[in-house]
């Protein structure tokens, strides 16, 4: 586009978009699930997933003139998945099922499954013949796949200011060295 207003802000293209919207597909059909009406909960699941999904768009879309707004948005979308993974531990937790440890070998496989996939159909197709407590430990996995990927997406955009500025600062750039200081 130009020096000022950089060519960004294409959040389909980003894993951890696409993993928040595998996680928010599974939390809807989750819910809908295994939920019952009228609990809290089920709200509070459904819009903590799709906040971890939202904010990563409004996050894109302002990072055109705001590392700030952007920064500061996909961390609050690291802490919407967060809490919707709360959420999912206390799920099995009141339900007395267990959580997948690490080393598991369904641990294992879901992370594998997790690295390789950031579709939603693929994952849809396996959780619709799964029990409600092996979708919300696939859930968990993917959440903490997803929050790793925003943590790296916050390093490299805190990388990018520190090396490269901001909106304001080019701005003042741009209009010094069109007036030729």
């Amino acid at each position: 586009m130009s020096d000022l207003i950089p060519n960004r802000g294409n959040y389909k293209k980003l894993i951890s978009y696409q993993k928040s919207d595998v996680i928010f597909q599974i939390t809807f059909y989750f819910c809908e699930h295994f939920i019952a009406y009228g609990d809290r909960t089920k709200d509070q699941m459904i819009q903590a997933a799709r906040s971890g999904k939202q904010n990563i768009v409004e996050g894109s879309a302002a990072s055109v003139t705001s590392a700030k707004t952007e920064i500061k948005l996909i961390n609050v979308a690291k802490a919407s998945l967060q809490e919707l993974l709360a959420d999912y531990e206390d799920y099995l937790k009141t339900r007395n099922k267990p959580q997948w440890e690490k080393g598991s070998i369904q641990y294992d496989a879901m992370r594998k499954l997790g690295r390789e996939h950031s579709d939603a159909e693929f994952f849809m197709n396996l959780i619709a013949v799964r029990p409600p407590e092996t979708i919300a430990n696939m859930a968990i996995i993917l959440i903490k796949q997803a929050d790793y990927l925003l943590f790296r997406q916050l390093e490299r955009l805190a990388k990018d200011f520190a090396e490269n500025g901001g909106f304001s600062e080019k701005m003042s750039q741009i209009r010094r060295n069109t007036r030729g200081y």
